[in-house]
């Protein structure tokens, strides 16, 4: 079942210059949707919808998460 997932996104020192969600795309069958981005000095916060399979979905949310990025839901439930 297709599903779109809208989470925060937040980065840290480490990684906030990384194209990470470009490389959740190249890695994983979803399509990304940036609703919203900020970066000040060394943090990042990023609102995205990730939109696929949910299997797909959830693989992707924890690749990027082991990527050291913390990810948050921003709704309660899934919607296509």
């Amino acid at each position: 079942m297709r599903i779109v997932r809208r989470v925060y996104l937040t980065y840290n020192e480490k990684n906030v210059t990384k194209p990470l969600i470009h490389e959740m795309g190249k890695k994983f069958d979803v399509v990304t949707n940036v609703r919203i981005a900020s970066i000040k000095g060394d943090l990042g916060l990023v609102a995205l919808g990730v939109e696929g399979e949910e299997k797909e979905v959830d693989a992707a949310l924890k690749w990027i998460e082991g990527e050291g990025v913390k990810v948050e839901p921003i709704e309660k439930t899934d919607s296509v």
